[in-house]
Parts: structure tokens; C-alpha cells; sequence
């Protein structure tokens, strides 16, 4: 091999690693690199559905029945026309709640005034069954977001095929992390 043969040879063997070393860099998940996944990353992620105490439709009682929704992605998310509904039909939806970036919003059953953490839907009655019910979040396009299922049958199911819902949770828990932005509306 002469002496421009071997050049060339290494130039192309340093070229070839140079383009492998790019293709893999780029081909590395965001969560490897540091960087979140890109857009929103809303879910429901606890649902306290049998009200602690007695059960009285007290609305004290009502507003201890609850869907919290997070934000886990660092984007405000605006919920405007998105909906919570129940297995039978019962929709709540949201109007004018902007949900920041690492942020969670309580949805309550009963009466109440909605703040940056609390919204209520001001219902007189339960909305979601103790016994087995499905929890759905809708886009303003309508398309699911996420679900939610239990059934008292087999507690801790947080209905995503794992018995709690990956955070330590049994998607009946409270937690103390709350959302960002006034929100009110149902049908």
C-alpha cells in the first residue's frame, strides 16, 4: 500500500467514525441526554373515589371525592374545553385553567369556589361509583388523554395493569403538590 493509499484510507476510516459517533448522539432518547420529552405530559394521576368517613352527601363530603390531574412536563398546558367523565357518562369540563408546568389541579365532586389548585364541579350527587368506575381526560379535540380504572374487587389495580400507579401510589392517594389556574364548567 503506498504511502497516499494509507492517507486516504484513514481519512475515510475517520470520516466513517465520525458519522457513526454523530448517528448515535443523535439517536440517544431525550431522557438520556438530560433533556424531558417534548410537549405535554398531562395524566390523571391519583383519584380519591370513596370519600373518606361516613358518606353523606354533605358537600364536605362531596368535595373529599376527587380526580387530581397532573402536568409532569416542564410547558404550561392550557385545559380550556377538556373533560373528565365517568364510566355512566358524567362530564366535567374545564374552562379557563392553565395548568403550569410540574403543576397538579384537584377536580371535587361538590360545591366550591375554584382557585389555582382546587376546581369543583358543583354537583349535589357522587360522581364516581366506589365500587368499580373508569375515569377518562379528554383534549379539546376529544381525543383521551389518559383513563383511569378500579375495581373494588381487586384493590390496588390502579387500572394501568400495575398494582400502584409507578409513583408509590394506589391512585387513591392524596398528594401535596397542586396546579396552577382558576377552572370551572360541567355538563
Amino acid at each position: 500500500m503506498t504511502a497516499s493509499q494509507t492517507y486516504t484510507a484513514r481519512r475515510l476510516a475517520a470520516a466513517a467514525l465520525s458519522a457513526a459517533a454523530l448517528v448515535g448522539a443523535a439517536a440517544l432518547p431525550a431522557a438520556a441526554n438530560g433533556a424531558e420529552p417534548r410537549g405535554p405530559q398531562v395524566e390523571i394521576s391519583k383519584v380519591q373515589y370513596d370519600a373518606p368517613g361516613h358518606g353523606s352527601r354533605s358537600n364536605r363530603s362531596l368535595n373529599e371525592e376527587w380526580v387530581q390531574i397532573t402536568n409532569s412536563g416542564r410547558e404550561s398546558v392550557n385545559l380550556d374545553d377538556w373533560t373528565l367523565s365517568n364510566r355512566q357518562g358524567r362530564v366535567y369540563t374545564f374552562h379557563h385553567l392553565r395548568l403550569n408546568g410540574h403543576s397538579t389541579v384537584r377536580v371535587h365532586t361538590g360545591v366550591g369556589r375554584d382557585t389555582y389548585r382546587d376546581v369543583y364541579q358543583d354537583r349535589r350527587n357522587f360522581v364516581w361509583d366506589d365500587r368499580r368506575d373508569t375515569a377518562t381526560l379528554r383534549n379539546d379535540h376529544r381525543r383521551v388523554v389518559d383513563t383511569i380504572s378500579w375495581d373494588a374487587r381487586h384493590h390496588g389495580d390502579d387500572g394501568r395493569g400495575r398494582g400502584d400507579d409507578g409513583r408509590g401510589h394506589d391512585g387513591r392517594g392524596h398528594g401535596d403538590d397542586h396546579g396552577r389556574g382558576p377552572g370551572h364548567g360541567h355538563r
